[in-house]
């Protein structure tokens, strides 16, 4: 039995056929893409997903040091469990994160563009020093002058510090539910239309947080509670994730008993058309990996959990 009807309003992207197709994608093919460079895999098991993330991690910390080069690494705070993992096998190997420098993708803000304090809990300053930087022994932790995050202060040139780098050697991210790359939202397209080339150019800005984002972020970060989410967001832009030299995202959004809020649109960003309206489409273009935990590369079906 067929229902027919249209997109909610507020969602940016309404091509229901484009929908319906990837949506119809199942989990045994969800691996093939017709660009060989946009490799897909799933891992079954959670804590091979976060260890295979970790050792990703690891191994290129430790591949740089070997040969005597920094490494710039742009981070995001989504998925986590994979920096805990990491930071072990960072103190067990004594390996040296003196090269390392990182960017991270986003921080929240308030109506006025003011970013949240570092102090604050929910702020992706204390989720990082927390989660992956202090628990890295002293001895073998990055220089604090080499941890960047797009507070108020650094957004308008955050991009050319990454530039000045010399790029990043790799992006690491997730697939938000609105299909948002960093906090680059799916309404953001609609600035730049069909513009594929004008949209990968859009560097770093403060952002409104599109309701999706803000459901999501209250579902997985802050109790359900959908007014402790801060309404913007200060986020790395398109031009930053494709001129990194690789691009390596992690879709973990699976919550058990069947449910996921990522099923879809981690086909939508992988299969989909590629456009503006769904950010994380962008990756089908450029080289790197796109690794779905087993959940999440379910069939997507109604579901009445």
């Amino acid at each position: 039995m067929s229902f027919k009807y249209d997109l909610a309003k507020f969602i940016a992207f309404k091509d229901a056929e484009a929908c319906a197709r990837v949506r119809a994608i199942k989990k045994s093919d969800i691996t093939r893409h017709s660009n060989p460079d946009f490799k897909i895999r799933v891992i079954e098991d959670a804590a091979q997903f976060y260890g295979a993330f970790a050792v990703d991690i690891v191994k290129r910390i430790k591949q740089a040091g070997d040969a005597g080069k920094k490494i710039v690494m742009i981070l995001p705070v989504g998925p986590v469990p994979q920096y805990d993992i990491a930071a072990r096998m960072i103190n067990e190997m004594g390996i040296s994160c003196k090269h390392l420098v990182t960017y991270n993708m986003d921080e929240y803000a308030d109506q006025n563009g003011n970013t949240a304090p570092a102090e604050w809990a929910g702020s992706f300053q204390t989720a990082m020093m927390a989660n992956f930087f202090q628990k890295i022994r002293p001895d073998l932790r990055p220089e604090q002058k080499n941890i960047h995050f797009p507070t108020k202060e650094f957004i308008n040139c955050y991009g050319r510090m990454i530039e000045d780098e010399g790029g990043a050697d790799v992006c690491y991210g997730g697939i938000g539910w609105c299909g948002h790359i960093a906090f680059w939202e799916a309404d953001l397209g609609l600035e730049f239309g069909d513009d594929l080339e004008a949209f990968k150019q859009a560097g770093p800005r403060c952002v409104e947080l599109t309701p999706m984002t803000i459901m999501q972020n209250a579902l997985h970060s802050f109790g359900g509670d959908w007014s402790w989410v801060p309404p913007k967001a200060n986020t790395i832009g398109p031009k930053e994730i494709v001129s990194a030299k690789h691009r390596s995202f992690w879709l973990d959004g699976d919550l058990g008993g069947g449910v996921s809020w990522q099923r879809f649109i981690g086909r939508l960003c992988a299969h989909g058309p590629v456009n503006t309206l769904v950010p994380g489409s962008l990756l089908q273009t450029v080289p790197g990996d796109y690794t779905f935990l087993g959940g999440v590369a379910d069939d997507v079906e109604i579901h009445m959990a």
